[in-house]
């Protein structure tokens, strides 16, 4: 496991040999988040793990732009794990749509793309869960936090659910004098409402194959987004894992890992 850092963007690698995917994470995520997923998809593929901007260990912005975004991903793939030719994406959520965004404006660095649980539209009732979490970070006390059981304990109230607190404080990491948080937390809650939509992106179509991942117990992809998943993407095919929600490859691994597997193994386009 190899970890690189360009000017803007944080990378992990996993695997020195096989076809190259790229994977994007959600929102409160970072690039090691699908490292399982990688780790199982060898030998036959090598992975290269992104922390988007502000978050992980990548540099903070001053706004959330999911064109800016793409196309900072594209400028580290032309940089080196894409520089030989196109590679898979996989992005989820927030990443899924960052995913969509590069495809669309830089189709040459995309040779198929992998969308998880959201689809090209406004997101639909995610945007409170979300802020009440944001706000719930932001109000723990850092500078009482001795170690991370602190900031576990100071968290159980707003969030019971162990699983959710377990993620979200992979976010928090030692730093000089005690403890900070490596997302921008306040820049992310001020840009709720833009994280929720999907940009205009013209007339801008990718033509190449496309695997389009829901969570049956999800609602952040329903009927009414085929049509527009298909005007942009006319090649996407959608499955479902029925026993996921929203965090498919979390929740559903190798559900979804045989899923991706297959499809990025296919050869005929």
């Amino acid at each position: 496991m190899a970890e690189i850092r360009t000017s803007t963007l944080h990378t992990t690698r996993l695997g020195d040999d096989g076809d190259p995917v790229v994977f994007l994470h959600g929102l409160f995520g970072r690039g090691k988040n699908f490292t399982r997923i990688a780790k199982d998809l060898q030998p036959e593929f090598r992975s290269l793990l992104v922390d988007l901007p502000n978050h992980g260990r990548s540099a903070w912005t001053d706004r959330v732009d999911y064109e800016q975004m793409a196309d900072s991903v594209a400028e580290t793939l032309r940089g080196d794990f894409a520089a030989e030719g196109p590679v898979a994406v996989v992005g989820h959520s927030l990443g899924g749509k960052v995913a969509m965004v590069l495809a669309l404006r830089h189709p040459d660095l995309v040779s198929r793309l992998v969308v998880v649980d959201i689809a090209p539209a406004r997101a639909g009732g995610g945007e409170g869960e979300f802020a009440h979490l944001l706000d719930s970070l932001a109000a723990v006390d850092l500078a009482a936090v001795e170690r991370r059981s602190d900031a576990d304990e100071a968290l159980r109230e707003p969030i019971p659910w162990d699983t959710t607190r377990s993620f979200l404080l992979q976010n928090l990491r030692s730093a000089e004098g005690g403890f900070a948080w490596e997302p921008n937390l306040e820049l992310l809650r001020s840009s709720l409402d833009t994280i929720g939509g999907f940009p205009d992106t013209g007339d801008a179509v990718y033509e190449g194959p496309v695997l389009w991942v829901a969570g049956g117990r999800s609602d952040y992809v329903r009927d009414e987004h085929a049509p527009v998943m298909r005007r942009l993407f006319p090649r996407a095919h959608r499955v479902t894992i029925r026993e996921a929600g929203h965090w498919v490859h979390s929740q559903e691994p190798e559900k979804f890992t045989e899923v991706l597997r297959g499809f990025l193994a296919r050869t005929e386009d």
